[in-house]
């Protein structure tokens, strides 16, 4: 296979991670939703009265679970971006 057919093929191959990990997202989002929700974490309590108030554990437990969702798409869209760039720098000779 040719130069440009191996550029072609790694497009595809970078596309389709990125859709593999767009679509397992949609099964990582619920859980994460159920994390924060039905763990008895009470995230969303932001009362200032002191007898309501969560932990300081709980809080870096909700905000753990709140970057889980971000920090899986910068890897995915990292990845995908990764095995293209890395064919053409390949290709380029450098």
């Amino acid at each position: 296979m040719n130069n440009r057919g191996q550029i072609l093929i790694t497009i595809i191959s970078g596309i389709m991670i990125f859709i593999a990990g767009m679509v397992f997202l949609n099964f990582l989002q619920p859980e994460v939703n159920t994390m924060m929700s039905e763990s008895g974490l009470n995230c969303g309590n932001s009362s200032s009265d002191p007898n309501l108030s969560i932990s300081d554990g709980a809080k870096a437990t909700c905000l753990i679970g709140e970057i889980v969702v971000p920090y899986f798409i910068i890897i995915v869209i990292s990845v995908a971006g990764g095995v293209i760039v890395s064919r053409f720098l390949l290709w380029k000779g450098l």
